[in-house]
């Protein structure tokens, strides 16, 4: 079994390779909250040359779409939505630079070949768990697509997020 890892997301260009599938994360650092809607309109940010919300280069994007945040709390339920939903977006976001996809479940042979090709790595939060995931999310801001509501992207603060290595940057794969 893989030592657990303590990482912080400016890590992540450098350290992804040493992930290993099955091993886990305690992740801390900024990470984006993107989904399917948002995915579609940076990408056609993207097409149009035009700024993104965020750097992708290096970047960590968490599949989720929080619910609304209680009094005293920086966010709401924050668990991770269905990965596959971003497979057709995921390869050209990676050959731009995203180092790291937080989600659960599997993901197709396009993005397991675009993590190797980009030494990336994909992580699974525990589904069901969102109330507790957000205990580990110190900080959240919405930064761009407030009319998206819970798919707009917002930029989260972790702080030692529980995860496990499901897909590491030589295509080992957990999730099949």
């Amino acid at each position: 079994m893989f030592k657990e890892i303590s990482l912080n997301t400016k890590e992540l260009k450098d350290k992804a390779c040493i992930l290993k599938a099955g091993q886990r994360v305690l992740l801390s650092g900024t990470v984006y909250t993107s989904r399917d809607a948002a995915h579609k309109r940076i990408k056609e940010l993207m097409d149009k040359g035009e700024k993104l919300p965020y750097d992708l280069e290096g970047a960590a994007i968490y599949y989720a779409g929080p619910t609304g945040t209680p009094e005293g709390l920086a966010i709401g339920s924050c668990g991770p939505t269905t990965s596959s939903r971003m497979d057709k977006f995921a390869p050209e976001f990676l050959d731009k630079g995203l180092k790291c996809m937080i989600g659960k479940g599997k993901r197709n042979q396009e993005v397991i070949d675009a993590i190797k090709r980009n030494g990336a790595v994909y992580l699974c939060a525990i589904g069901g768990a969102g109330a507790l995931a957000s205990q580990c999310i110190k900080k959240c801001e919405v930064i761009a697509f407030e009319d998206l509501g819970c798919e707009s992207v917002k930029k989260l603060e972790f702080e030692n997020f529980p995860l496990i290595v499901a897909i590491d940057s030589e295509g080992t794969n957990i999730v099949k």
